[in-house]
């Protein structure tokens, strides 16, 4: 084959495949409007997430308004005509009779008839102790008083005889039967048998003292209650060695459980000797306990101890309630407003709430009012401060509900609940 034959196939060929690889290669090549797609797509679930977050918040924010918000209340009081606080002290619910009981004697613990809150009687037995000593001891004391009156018994018997025989005897001798000598016997044993009679009686007595203290002895292992109250304490079990002295140990109580009485109950608090002229006896006071603070309970001064505290410079003083309540416990935190005649107020009344319950924005004072659920913001006008308590001159009347604390933001119409 010619030359250029062949270089024109040659040149044929390579320009095929050129053209081949070249439209194999053009497959390859990505179209501009796939490109495009995918980030379509992204922009499109960027946006549906965007609007989903907005719809929760929304529903949060919405569930949060409709949410209503715990607040607690007071209520709008009116003070007796001319009745303000001019002192206010805190201290404890102290009954004036409570008693630890205790075993007159040592020994071990056999029952405990009570258990914390148990209601007791004056008498009523409150544990025993082991008394098998004491028993037997008493059964031997009766034993002897009963062998002293078997032996007066036969004395009285004896001298009964001795009696008959002397006036035998006596008889006789105004007749000078018998002789002098045999008068003298006679009366000599009558005489010694009315001795024998007389000591018999005296061991019979000693007999009924010792039987007495056995007794008593049994009865010390008793444990009563000396007087009406209520068990808040109970301090030893059965097994356990009680003793009225302390041991010096650890193994040997000292009680038995502590009682009080539940009608004793006052209150006692510790006034700053620089306002204790503020306080006199039988003056009326307002207590309010800190495990209920929208209560108030009357009360008025009892007695102030004369005497102070130099470490504290305050002086003591003691307080009863006007009228008890089961809701009321020993030691329990409590705050007392002391209460006065006011001279300057020409009102039958006053207004009073709680500092808690006036707030002040600006110069404008407002409080929270509950009704039906809602709170109502309402514009006040408030006086002086009288104790814990602010004078309310206008805005607020006797018997609504206004708010001293809340869990959250109240606004004008708010939903609250308020908590029982």
């Amino acid at each position: 084959m010619p030359f250029f034959d062949v270089a024109w196939s040659v040149r044929g060929v390579y320009y095929l495949n050129t053209f081949n690889m070249d439209r194999d290669l053009s497959k390859l090549s990505i179209d501009p409007s796939a490109r495009e797609r995918p980030r379509s797509h992204r922009r499109l679930f960027i946006a549906v997430a965007v609007v989903a977050a907005a719809i929760l918040v929304i529903v949060l924010w919405l569930f949060a308004a409709r949410r209503p918000v715990e607040v607690r209340v007071a209520e709008v009081r009116e003070a007796g005509a001319g009745q303000a606080a001019v002192l206010n002290a805190s201290g404890y619910v102290t009954p004036r009779r409570r008693a630890t009981i205790a075993a007159k004697i040592t020994g071990k613990i056999s029952q405990v008839l009570i258990d914390e809150g148990t209601h007791v009687e004056a008498g009523q037995v409150l544990a025993r102790l082991e008394n098998v000593e004491e028993a037997a001891a008493m059964r031997a004391a009766e034993a002897e008083r009963a062998v002293a009156v078997a032996a007066l018994d036969d004395v009285e018997v004896r001298l009964a005889n001795a009696r008959r025989t002397l006036k035998r005897a006596q008889e006789l001798r105004t007749r000078e039967l018998v002789s002098e000598e045999n008068l003298d016997n006679a009366e000599t044993a009558v005489a010694s048998y009315e001795a024998q009679a007389t000591l018999a009686r005296k061991r019979i007595t000693a007999a009924e003292e010792a039987a007495a203290i056995a007794r008593q002895n049994v009865e010390n292992c008793i444990v009563r209650a000396p007087f009406a109250g209520v068990v808040v304490s109970k301090d030893a079990q059965p097994g356990e060695m009680v003793s009225p002295i302390s041991g010096g140990g650890g193994f040997t109580r000292t009680g038995i459980a502590t009682i009080v009485d539940m009608a004793s109950l006052e209150i006692e608090v510790d006034v700053n000797e620089s306002y204790i002229a503020r306080v006199t006896p039988s003056q009326s006071a307002e207590a309010t306990l800190d495990a209920y603070p929208d209560w108030g309970i009357p009360c008025r001064v009892r007695t102030v101890i004369p005497t102070a505290d130099r470490q504290k410079a305050t002086v003591k003083v003691r307080i009863t309630f006007e009228k008890l309540d089961p809701r009321i416990l020993p030691d329990m935190g409590v705050k007392v407003s002391f209460l006065e005649g006011v001279a300057d107020s020409g009102d039958a009344s006053l207004t009073l709430v709680p500092r808690d319950a006036v707030r002040v924005e600006g110069k404008q004072s407002y409080a929270f009012v509950v009704k039906k659920g809602r709170v109502e913001r309402r514009a006040i006008s408030a006086g002086r401060e009288r104790g814990s308590d602010v004078e309310i001159v206008a805005g607020l009347r006797r018997g609504e509900q206004v708010v001293t604390s809340s869990q959250g933001e109240l606004r004008d119409g708010s939903r609250v609940s308020v908590p029982k």
